[in-house]
């Protein structure tokens, strides 16, 4: 499974749960306290197909395939949070409510990683011409 079918299927589930759990007037309400991580995602979005075209015709080397998580310390920090969460966010609903940070924050996170590997293709680019 790719990590881009990931995070479109985690997102799914998520706002499923919320739905259910919260309802719809709720749920877009959380959505919408999170606009400045979402806003965030603009200039990366950006950034990453700036040089998804500038590199369309190279090909492209993987600096970040030493550097990659497994999915159990991602599951095993993924539980770790979701305890602190219950803890300090006062039981389940709490703890829920917390996810689409976790989601935004994971996605943001990929995105920087995915355009410093496509800046270092870019400048190798450069330099070879």
């Amino acid at each position: 499974m790719t990590t881009r079918n990931l995070f479109i299927i985690t997102f799914i589930a998520i706002i499923g749960v919320y739905l259910y759990v919260f309802g719809e007037i709720k749920t877009i309400e959380m959505l919408k306290e999170e606009y400045l991580f979402l806003l965030a995602l603009v200039p990366l979005l950006l950034v990453f197909v700036f040089f998804k075209v500038k590199l369309k015709n190279y090909e492209l080397i993987d600096f970040n395939k030493n550097s990659n998580l497994s999915l159990k310390t991602t599951i095993i920090f993924f539980l770790v949070f979701q305890v602190i969460d219950y803890v300090s966010y006062d039981g389940f609903i709490g703890m829920i409510s917390q996810w689409i940070l976790y989601w935004i924050m994971g996605l943001i996170a990929l995105l920087v990683i995915e355009n410093i590997n496509f800046y270092r293709n870019y400048k190798l680019a450069n330099n070879k011409s």
